[in-house]
């Protein structure tokens, strides 16, 4: 597997704002993301305590998915129908994303919401290669290729043109599906109190997410027990502490980024202040052959 990655990063962005066509891949089928967010990566049990560990406890958040028709248990909250198993919400955990200055695939700059580790300078990810660095984004789109399924760069080649998927053989060695019999407790949770979840389901689909609805989430996924239903309270316990208490430079760039939101003389080098002085690791910028193997 090779992929080009120079002035892409579209695994990365929301492009659907400037894609001649429309792309809703994430809204097919019985079950519908809460959220608007846009290839939201999953993250493994391992991938959320890592992250809680080495500070970044403010980066991610909660995913979960409406139903329509019979075909899924479902457990009503707030109105809304969220897939479920044994009466308990099914959700994922995902990385914050924020609207950032970018210019994907060449063209001018332009606000699209980005994953918040992404240096909207460079294109790269600001952790990769690091010990945060999503098992999922490590493998991509290696799990896509191996299930046959459309990879984000064959997208972006069919919508920009150029060569992105330079060698579509997956590798020999690829982590378990996110979403297979193997997820739950995984990359796929299950809440156990639904009940505590009223009024964070309409916050989540109204994007109005607090930092307690986050840790609420996060908690109850580096507690989980992979495979089962089993959930650890004292990790639970900790977890949700460590959330509520972070304050890494992702979150305050976050709160930066939305209070430039929109405004025309931003540009991508505006990193540097909104991000690197608040502590982001800087990204190696591009040398050379921008494809990378796996």
């Amino acid at each position: 597997m090779e992929v080009n990655c120079r002035e892409c990063a579209g695994c990365c962005i929301d492009w659907r704002p400037i894609a001649p066509a429309a792309s809703e891949h994430e809204r097919r089928g019985l079950e519908s993301p809460l959220d608007d967010r846009y290839n939201m990566v999953p993250l493994t049990r391992d991938d959320i305590r890592t992250m809680l560990d080495v500070g970044y406890g403010d980066a991610m958040r909660p995913r979960l998915w409406t139903a329509a028709g019979e075909d899924r248990e479902t457990v009503e909250i707030d109105d809304r129908d969220i897939v479920a198993m044994n009466g308990r919400p099914l959700y994922m955990i995902g990385l914050r994303q924020v609207s950032k200055p970018v210019t994907p695939f060449g063209t001018e700059p332009r606000w699209l919401r980005t994953c918040s580790f992404l240096d909207p300078q460079t294109l790269q990810c600001r952790i990769h290669e690091q010990s945060a660095y999503p098992t999922t984004c490590a493998a991509y789109p290696g799990q896509h290729l191996a299930m046959d399924v459309e990879t984000e760069c064959e997208r972006v080649e069919a919508a920009f043109g150029g060569d992105r998927l330079v060698d579509d053989d997956p590798p020999e060695e690829l982590p378990p599906a996110p979403f297979g019999r193997e997820a739950l407790g995984w990359t796929v949770f299950a809440h156990p109190e639904p009940d505590r979840l009223t009024g964070m389901i309409e916050r989540i689909a109204a994007d109005g997410m607090t930092t307690d609805d986050r840790a609420e989430f996060v908690g109850m996924a580096a507690g989980h027990s992979p495979g089962t239903l089993t959930i650890n309270p004292a990790a639970v316990e900790s977890a949700t502490s460590t959330v509520r208490e972070t304050t890494s430079w992702v979150g305050r760039a976050i709160k930066a980024w939305r209070r430039r939101a929109g405004n025309e003389e931003s540009s991508p080098a505006d990193a540097a202040i909104v991000e690197e002085t608040r502590g982001a690791p800087a990204t190696s910028g591009w040398t050379g052959d921008a494809s990378h193997s796996c």
